[in-house]
């Protein structure tokens, strides 16, 4: 029996799962994170931090399970996107790693892409504050001297390979997100390099998902205990290694995300660029695929910071929720706590509460909260490419577990969406199907769909309540940016 390990660089945890070559899982560990926000729109993690996390999820197992880890074949890498982790010529951070989700680079993203059409010709994609290269940039001019030092520039989970087998690599889905990829071509553009004042010297080397990339250093397999050779994966970017953990490989399959931020997640069988809506034309995990993803920055997140401020746990939260009458409207939530990306790409826009009364309590938010989530998820989906066939989304995330919240979606959507008898499947399993891609498991074999656990289909009643009040909310948001304008 052989094993695969998958492991995701989170924002708030690293998650580290053993899978067999069946697929059945042997272990699981998870390490918290911690993010540092120094300044307002700033969001920074220690890179040494992940590593950390790393090896002591692997230490974890090897104490776990020391015989099957020690028939470790393959790892697999899954990570969150669009991190800015610049190395110097010792291959040391320069500074703290700048998180998808910082916007302070909202200015330079905003230069980028009124002044160079290229992005969004070639990187497919309109600039936003939390990819990497405007992140770049602003190093650039407000951290001179460290952007002069810059030997290599790498994603977090692409640190972690380094720090694992000591290349530095990426793969085509992860580095779809710097936004100095040529997305249909699957190479890096020297043009948008050069806008930025960089060059493909100071960028890894760019393999498939599915591909092996290098192999796990002898010093790492004595540490933890592994017999043999390990071979490490392309791996993904978060989303598309979730694809890959739900099955995700052909033309017009969907998953709605909800988790930390929410995606709504397609698969296409080319590059089809809609960055005019804010959407995302990335490459996919797999050769000769690509998707588009329509992302908004809080779901789960909202109700996170809602626990924050009433000082009662999401359980108690629900509990109040559950009493009220779901087919209220009234207050609204919009859910910009970090700005927002699909559909409106505004860094500068903001969450609130709207059409509160005195009679209104925690239960009456908590519903408001999760209605405006589905209302963003709605207006994100709404701008994909959706030809072909409809097919049902699956779900997935930890929102995935709450069927009000599912039904809601399903209606404003007006689609069907496909629950896993698993909410939890996500970029770790991925990212371990990704390591046996690498080790020359099938696609057809390995990337297979989730047993299911039921469908939510859309309820006309919730539709026809909904349809009014997202329509507010949408009037709403016009009117506060047209007030700033």
């Amino acid at each position: 029996m052989t094993f695969y390990l998958g492991i995701d660089i989170g924002t708030s945890a690293i998650k580290a799962i053993l899978l067999d070559e069946n697929q059945l899982q042997h272990g699981s560990v998870s390490i918290p994170l911690s993010v540092s926000r120094p300044h307002q729109c700033w969001s920074e993690q220690n890179p040494e931090a992940w590593w950390q996390g790393v090896d002591d999820a692997i230490s974890t197992l090897a104490q776990q399970q020391p015989e099957k880890l020690a028939q470790l074949r393959g790892i697999g890498l899954a990570g969150q996107m669009h991190g800015l982790v610049a190395l110097d010529a010792d291959d040391q951070p320069l500074r703290d790693a700048i998180l998808w989700n910082d916007t302070r680079a909202s200015h330079e993203a905003s230069h980028l892409d009124q002044t160079y059409p290229e992005f969004r010709a070639i990187g497919g994609n309109m600039v936003m504050a939390g990819f990497t290269a405007p992140k770049a940039v602003w190093m650039k001019r407000h951290e001179p001297d460290l952007f002069a030092q810059i030997k290599t520039i790498l994603l977090p989970k692409d640190y972690i390979r380094f720090r694992l087998t000591g290349q530095k690599i990426s793969d085509m889905s992860d580095a779809s997100g710097m936004l100095w990829l040529d997305i249909a071509q699957r190479c890096w553009s020297e043009r948008l390099l050069t806008i930025c004042d960089l060059n493909i010297d100071q960028m890894p080397r760019l393999v498939e998902g599915s591909d092996a990339s290098a192999n796990l250093s002898s010093t790492l397999t004595k540490r933890w205990g592994i017999k043999g050779q390990v071979i490490v994966a392309g791996g993904a970017g978060d989303n598309a290694a979730a694809a890959i953990g739900l099955g995700l490989q052909h033309p017009q399959e969907r998953f709605v995300s909800l988790g930390t931020s929410g995606v709504v997640f397609n698969v296409t069988e080319q590059f089809s660029e809609r960055a005019d809506q804010a959407v995302h034309a990335f490459c996919h995990a797999l050769p000769n695929t690509w998707h588009q993803m329509g992302v908004i920055l809080s779901a789960t997140d909202s109700l996170a910071w809602l626990t924050e401020v009433t000082a009662q746990s999401l359980d108690e939260l629900l509990r109040q929720m559950k009493a009220k009458d779901e087919l209220k409207t009234w207050p609204l939530f919009h859910p910009y706590l970090s700005g927002e990306r699909t559909p409106h790409n505004n860094p500068d826009a903001r969450g609130g509460f709207f059409g509160l009364s005195r009679s209104d309590d925690a239960g009456d938010l908590t519903r408001a909260v999760l209605q405006g989530v589905s209302f963003a998820i709605a207006d994100a989906m709404a701008v994909l490419d959706k030809t072909g066939d409809a097919i049902d989304m699956i779900a997935t995330g930890g929102g995935a577990k709450n069927d009000y919240w599912l039904r809601l979606i399903a209606s404003v959507t007006n689609t069907p969406i496909a629950v896993p008898q698993s909410a939890d499947i996500g970029a770790a399993l991925g990212a371990g199907r990704l390591a046996m891609l690498a080790d020359g498991h099938a696609i057809d074999q390995v990337c297979v769909k989730p047993q299911l656990s039921h469908r939510v289909m859309p309820d006309p009643i919730l539709a026809e309540a909904m349809h009014p009040a997202r329509r507010r909310s949408q009037r709403l948001y016009a009117m506060m940016v047209a007030e700033e304008a």
